[in-house]
């Protein structure tokens, strides 16, 4: 047999040296457009559920949250393994499925199951988000920002609303995590001997305040040859707009929310922090889409 293919390739060296040459312009042109990452895809195919559940203690957030949407993502096609964390305010599950599934349509078939189950859920649990699809090997840069002229309050800002937005526009990016800095909170702070003492409740200020910062839509009005769209405004987003929203008549005059409330522009409470050589900043975690390429993603992004 091996002379023969010898023979044969003595034989033909024209044919020989076409194919040679038709195989290195190939492979050239495969080597060019190879897709280059630091690791392999190791792991296999995963999704991760996390909801919110702001003030819920971990052992309320693993009876009321985690243990339904566990019950409801049971039996997912092609799922091997769940694993799931309850933390305070937030709970993480872990969906694991067999090598070589269709990652689009496993992870369709938990986003329908999460719609079924969220109604079901206590008040106050934020709705399932199936987060991005990321690479195993998961960071693809880390960015630490200081200032000396912006404080904790502008710096998260300026992460949150510029620098995230043109970062999730790269192409192979699919998720930005900011930590650290102060995250800016329109807060009603609210006097209880305030509230005693004109004998109002909780619930009026919440309601007030929902009011206030709610958007509602106006509708429309038409004639014979138009119709004209109505666009509300004068929505509270300054402390002081704020502050003059009205409660309810007294005294024959208006009872005001900074009547009983303290309003301003504060931090969130926080829930991490960043140090950037030393010094106190913000963070910015770049997650990597599966199947990227590493070296352009990283490239595009310097």
């Amino acid at each position: 047999m091996l002379n023969a293919i010898v023979g044969f390739a003595v034989r033909r060296r024209g044919v020989m040296i076409a194919l040679a040459v038709l195989a290195t312009a190939y492979g050239v042109l495969v080597l060019g457009r190879a897709r280059l990452d630091v690791f392999p895809e190791f792991a296999p195919p995963q999704a991760i559920v996390q909801t919110e559940v702001p003030g819920f203690a971990p052992s309320q957030v693993e009876t009321l949250v985690t243990q339904p949407l566990e019950n409801a993502l049971a039996g997912a096609g092609e799922l091997t393994s769940m694993r799931s964390k309850s933390l305070q305010g937030l709970s993480m599950i872990t969906l694991t499925f067999r090598d070589g599934s269709d990652l689009q349509r496993v992870r369709q078939t938990v986003s329908e199951r999460l719609q079924r189950v969220a109604s079901t859920l206590p008040t106050g649990a934020r709705t399932p988000v199936l987060l991005p699809l990321s690479s195993s090997s998961g960071i693809v840069l880390t960015i630490g920002v200081t200032s000396n002229k912006l404080d904790a309050l502008q710096l998260r800002t300026l992460a949150d609303w510029t620098l995230k937005p043109q970062l999730l526009s790269v192409p192979g990016v699919s998720d930005v995590s900011v930590f650290g800095g102060d995250q800016r909170q329109l807060q009603i702070q609210v006097h209880p001997q305030a509230l005693a003492r004109y004998g109002l409740s909780m619930q009026q200020v919440l309601a007030a305040a929902r009011r206030a910062t709610g958007q509602a839509g106006g509708g429309f009005v038409e004639n014979a040859s138009q119709r004209i769209v109505l666009a509300p405004t004068g929505l509270a987003t300054t402390p002081a707009q704020m502050a003059e929203v009205a409660l309810r008549a007294h005294d024959s005059g208006v009872l005001r929310l900074g009547d009983v409330a303290t309003v301003s522009n504060a931090a969130a409470p926080a829930a991490g922090a960043a140090s950037i050589m030393g010094k106190r900043g913000v963070m910015l975690v770049i997650a990597e889409q599966y199947g990227a390429d590493t070296v352009r993603l990283t490239q595009a992004l310097d």
